[in-house]
């Protein structure tokens, strides 16, 4: 089974704690423990909690895991984890976690991006990514457009968010509509019963002069939120559903008509779409119909793979392994900055094939 490698991924860079096994590119587990319940009171997340969460879901959620995929810790060929960017206490439980199995079960351990794994994981839905891939990935964190000739190696940002990312310019609406956090799928519920044309939203940066592949949507947000309060302050009342799909449509106007944009001047036949507002209907069909009509395949994984899960980083891990990319050493930091450049970090010329682990784990600390 050398070319189909085990990989236990571990994903904590916000508030879920994910764990997934993946057999080269086979989804065998994947068991999440979400805290956002926790934060909604506070209407966004709280990094204390957040860590705090992970740390008590962490061992319970790898013990699922392993469970669920019917395989034993010493089957596993590595170990992979989100190494940044993220938040920084909770990027350092899963490290920490990561290293603590790796350690003692005498595994490699690689620390990957959480980027490229939100691209990778379109391999457990649609098989090998085509090279090169070009992506968009839209989060509450991240909105940035990738062209990927190499997952592993070689990532090359073409544009990103010079503000909000989408998916917090979601949270902010949903907050002024009172709807609760997270944004996103409340907004999606309502929009697809409003009429996405009903108020002219501002389009970011779509101008000539404009760069042609960065967002902004800290413009729209302010835009949507005056709306709403002029509507409020003349005593009318506010139609959420109509802004709900104004706004919605406003973002994914930009987000698709960028992103064909970037493939065609790049010459890519192929779309990725990645990252937890890549669950939104809105976006899939508007991508859909552009692609079609641009010649553009596009891939996009199930809602549940596009937000943040362990499933994406042990398929990231697994392609290192499949690879022979060089694993990191067990001083791996957690990076809160990781840029996407750095898909992984490997460790130092001077571990050797991973003695430094074997040395100390020969009777396997895991029993």
């Amino acid at each position: 089974m050398a070319d189909e490698p085990l990989v236990l991924g571990i994903e904590t860079s916000c508030d879920e704690t994910g764990v997934g096994i993946v057999r080269g590119t086979t989804l065998l587990a994947d068991a999440i423990a979400s805290s956002v319940d926790t934060h909604a009171r506070f209407g966004g997340v709280v990094p204390e909690i957040a860590s705090r969460a992970h740390l008590e879901a962490m061992v319970p959620t790898i013990e699922r895991a392993l469970k669920e995929a019917g395989v034993s810790p010493r089957d596993l060929d590595g170990i992979a984890v989100t190494a940044g960017p993220g938040l920084a206490g909770a990027l350092l439980v899963g490290v920490s976690a990561a290293k603590a199995y790796a350690y003692a079960l005498g595994k490699p351990l690689y620390g990957v991006n959480h980027l490229a794994s939100h691209i990778c994981v379109d391999q457990l839905e649609h098989g090998k990514l085509p090279e090169p891939t070009m992506a968009l990935l839209v989060s509450g964190g991240h909105s940035s457009l990738l062209l990927a000739p190499d997952i592993t190696a070689d990532v090359r940002p073409m544009g990103a968010t010079i503000d909000d990312a989408a998916g917090e310019a979601f949270d902010k609406i949903a907050r002024v509509l009172d709807l609760g956090f997270p944004g996103g799928p409340v907004i999606d519920r309502l929009a697809r019963e409003g009429d996405p044309s009903a108020i002219a939203f501002p389009r970011g940066l779509s101008g000539p002069r404009d760069p042609a592949y960065d967002f902004s949507f800290s413009g729209l947000k302010t835009a949507v939120a005056r709306w709403i309060e002029a509507k409020r302050a003349a005593g009318e009342e506010v139609p959420v559903r109509d802004v709900a799909a104004s706004f919605q449509e406003a973002v994914v106007d930009v987000l698709t008509r960028k992103a064909v944009r970037a493939c065609k001047d790049q010459g890519v036949d192929h779309l990725m779409i990645g990252g937890g507002v890549a669950a939104n209907s809105r976006l899939r069909a508007l991508a859909q119909e552009r692609c079609e009509r641009a010649g553009i395949r596009l891939r996009v994984p199930r809602p549940k793979l596009c937000t943040d899960n362990g499933a994406m980083v042990a398929a990231l891990g697994a392609e290192m392994v499949a690879r022979n990319r060089p694993a990191s050493d067990l001083e791996l930091p957690a990076d809160s900055s990781l840029p996407v450049t750095d898909p992984h970090v490997p460790g130092h010329a001077h571990s050797h094939s991973h003695d430094h682990v074997h040395e100390v784990s020969k009777e396997n600390l895991y029993s």
